[in-house]
C-alpha cells in the first residue's frame, strides 16, 4: 500500500503553493489535494467522467433488432446513427484541445462537453419516443460533438493531476472504465427494453424511447462527476496555487505538408483497422443471432467480449510494449490476428467465442502499439496536428464505412460483409508491411527495441550536455 501511495502521489507532495503548511496539514487526508485519499477520489471521478459517453455510444448496437423493428429502418439507415456521431468529429478533433486551452478552460470545457453528451442522448431518445428517425440522427450528431472532446478533457485532467510514472497507469484505468461502460451497455440495454415492454404491455417507438432515456441516466451521472471534478480542481488550484490543466496541443494545418510517408502509412493502418472493428461490433449482435443461432442474451455477451478483454489487457499490453519496443512487430501481430478472426467468422461455423476473443486481444494490442508510434515519426511541436489529423480521418473512415457496411448487409448479406471487413484488414496489413520496409530503408526507429531506444536517447542527452 505504501508503494502504491508513493506512485500515485508522484511529484505533488513537494510544493505547498501559496497556502500555509499548517493549514494544509490540518486538513483531513480526504480533503488534502496532495494526499492519496483525495487523489483517489479525483481519479475515480475522472474514470467515471467518460462512463456515460461510452455506455450510450453503443446503445444502437445493443438494441439493433429493436431499433430496426420499432423505427422501421433498414441496416444502412441504422448504421447512419454511427455515421452521424462521427461526422462532427472529422472537424472537432482539430479544435477540441484548442477549445479547452484557449476558450473554455478545462473545467468549463468538460462541463460543456458533458452537457452536449446528455443533450444528444435526450434528443436521441425523444426521436424514438416521437417516432421521428431524423431526430434520432440529430441526437447522435449532438452526442458526437461532446463525446470525443470529452475524452480529450478527461486526458487533460489526468495529465494535470497525475504526472510522471503513474500517468500510464491512470490512462490505462480510464480506458478500462470506458470499456466497462461499453460492456455494461451491451449486456443490460436489451434487458431494460424487455422490462419497459412488460411495463407498457407493447413494443414500439415509445418502448424504445423510454429505454434510451433510462440509458441516458449514465450521462447525467457523468455530468455530475464533471461538476464535482471542476469544484475539486478549482479548490486544488487555490490551495496549491497550481495552474489549470491544458492539453498542450498546438494545431497547425500547414504541418500536414511535412508529414512523412511513415506517418501516412500509420494513418492508413488506423483507418482500415478500426473500420473492421467498430462497425462490425455495431452489427454484431444480429450477426451472432442469425448465423450461430445465439439467443439475444448470448449474442450481447459475445459481442461485448472485445471490450471485456480490452479492459484488463490494455494496461498489460501497454506495459509490454513499453518494456520490449518493436512496435511494428506488435502491430503486425495484431493485424494478422484480426484478419484470422474475421476469416473464421466469415467462412467457418467454429465456436465464435474463439474468433471474438482473438479479436479482443488483437484490438487491445494494436491500440497500445500503434498510437505511440506517431510520437516517434513527428517532432514534438507537430504532435497535436498529427494526432488531431489521425483522429479526424479515423472518424471520416468510420462514418463512410458504417454506411457502406449497412448497404452491403441490406443487399448482399453477412458473408459479403465479412469479406468486406476482411478486405479492410488486408489493406491495413499491406500498409504495415510497407511501413516495415519504409522504416528499415529510411533508418527509422519504429521497430527498435526498448533497450536500444533508451541507450540512444541517453547517448543523445550526454552529447547535448557536452
Amino acid at each position: 500500500m505504501a508503494e502504491e501511495e508513493r506512485a500515485l502521489l508522484g511529484s505533488a507532495g513537494g510544493d505547498d503553493g501559496g497556502v500555509s503548511p499548517e493549514l494544509l496539514r490540518s486538513l483531513p487526508s480526504a480533503c488534502d489535494p496532495r494526499r492519496l485519499p483525495h487523489r483517489l477520489i479525483v481519479l475515480t471521478l475522472m474514470c467515471f467522467l467518460g462512463f456515460g459517453s461510452y455506455f450510450c455510444y453503443d446503445n444502437p448496437a445493443a438494441l439493433q433488432t429493436q431499433v430496426q423493428r420499432d423505427m422501421k429502418v433498414n441496416t444502412a439507415q441504422f448504421m447512419a446513427l454511427y455515421a452521424w456521431y462521427s461526422w462532427p468529429n472529422v472537424v472537432l478533433c482539430f479544435f477540441g484541445g484548442f477549445l479547452i486551452d484557449r476558450v473554455f478552460g478545462i473545467r468549463l470545457g468538460t462541463i460543456i462537453f458533458s452537457i452536449f453528451v446528455c443533450a444528444g442522448q435526450v434528443v436521441f431518445a425523444l426521436g424514438a419516443l416521437l417516432n421521428t428517425f431524423w431526430l434520432m440522427n440529430a441526437g447522435r450528431f449532438i452526442f458526437g460533438i461532446g463525446g470525443e472532446s470529452l475524452a480529450v478533457a478527461q486526458n487533460t485532467y489526468a495529465v494535470s493531476w497525475f504526472k510522471g510514472k503513474e500517468l500510464n497507469l491512470v490512462f490505462g484505468l480510464q480506458l478500462s472504465m470506458a470499456r466497462i461502460g461499453s460492456t455494461v451497455n451491451m449486456n443490460i440495454m436489451g434487458w431494460i427494453y424487455s422490462r419497459v415492454q412488460d411495463l407498457l404491455g407493447y413494443t414500439g417507438p415509445s418502448t424504445l424511447g423510454l429505454t434510451l432515456m433510462i440509458g441516458g441516466i449514465t450521462c447525467l451521472f457523468s455530468l455530475m462527476c464533471a461538476l464535482i471534478l471542476a469544484y475539486l480542481d478549482k479548490r486544488a488550484e487555490k490551495l496549491l496555487s497550481k495552474e489549470q490543466g491544458k492539453t498542450g496541443e498546438v494545431i497547425k494545418l500547414t504541418d500536414v505538408k511535412d508529414f512523412s510517408l511513415s506517418l501516412w502509412l500509420i494513418f492508413v493502418i488506423c483507418v482500415c483497422y478500426y473500420a473492421a472493428v467498430f462497425p462490425f461490433i455495431g452489427l454484431g449482435k444480429v450477426f451472432f443471432i442469425e448465423k450461430f443461432k445465439f439467443s439475444p442474451q448470448e449474442a450481447s455477451a459475445i459481442n461485448s467480449i472485445v471490450y471485456i478483454i480490452s479492459a484488463p489487457m490494455s494496461p498489460v499490453f501497454g506495459l509490454l510494449v513499453d518494456k520490449l519496443g518493436k512496435n511494428i512487430v506488435w502491430v503486425l501481430c495484431a493485424v494478422i490476428t484480426t484478419l484470422a478472426s474475421h476469416i473464421m467468422l466469415a467462412f467457418t461455423f467454429w465456436n465464435p467465442w474463439i474468433a471474438m476473443c482473438l479479436l479482443g486481444v488483437a484490438y487491445s494490442l494494436l491500440a497500445c502499439a500503434l498510437w505511440p508510434m506517431v510520437a516517434f515519426v513527428v517532432p514534438e511541436h507537430q504532435l497535436g496536428t498529427a494526432y488531431g489529423f489521425m483522429q479526424s480521418i479515423q472518424n471520416l473512415g468510420l462514418a463512410i464505412i458504417a454506411i457502406a457496411a449497412g448497404m452491403i448487409l441490406d443487399t448482399r448479406g453477412y458473408l459479403f460483409l465479412e469479406v468486406f471487413f476482411s478486405a479492410c484488414v488486408c489493406l491495413s496489413l499491406i500498409a504495415v508491411v510497407m511501413l516495415y520496409f519504409v522504416n528499415h530503408l529510411t533508418g527509422g526507429d519504429l521497430n527498435w527495441s526498448a533497450k536500444k531506444r533508451e541507450k540512444l536517447q541517453k547517448a543523445a542527452v550526454t552529447e547535448k550536455e557536452i
